[in-house]
């Protein structure tokens, strides 16, 4: 029998527009882990390096924490949130200044995998007996 589980994985502050971001999320929503982590290693956006890395990290964790199978796993949920942004002025003519947003984001990627469930553990006998009896009090 199995069992459906998540994982998340989170990067914060990543200095890279959400939108453009964005854009490799969109491609890598819904698809197998495997076939994401090939189209970001193909992809020539700047954003596909932590991009992969954050689903290398999911896919760790999946491992570690849930013992989930790289095979079964899905990227189920992904999404970018627009971070921190940075303001700064560029000098223009006429001794104006135009304002330059440099902006950042922040990714969540939530992995769905099958887990095989472990069957249910039997006590002994000998297990039930020593929890039940009480202790004999030794003297000293």
């Amino acid at each position: 029998m199995f069992m459906k589980m998540q994982t998340t994985a989170k990067l914060n502050k990543l200095h890279i527009a959400p939108r453009k971001v964005r854009l490799l999320i969109d491609m890598v929503r819904g698809k197998h882990v495997e076939e994401a982590i090939l189209q970001l290693k193909l992809s020539k956006k700047s954003a596909a390096i932590p991009l992969r890395k954050l689903l290398e990290s999911a896919v760790a964790n999946a491992k570690h924490n849930h013992k989930i199978e790289k095979e079964t796993l899905i990227v189920k949920t992904a999404f970018v949130d627009g971070g921190v942004t940075l303001k700064r002025w560029m000098p223009r003519a006429f001794g104006r200044a135009t304002p330059i947003r440099k902006r950042s984001s922040h990714i969540t990627v939530i992995l769905e995998g099958d887990v095989a469930e472990a069957a249910p553990k039997v006590a002994k006998k000998e297990d039930v007996v020593a929890k039940v009896a009480p202790k004999k009090e030794t003297k000293k």
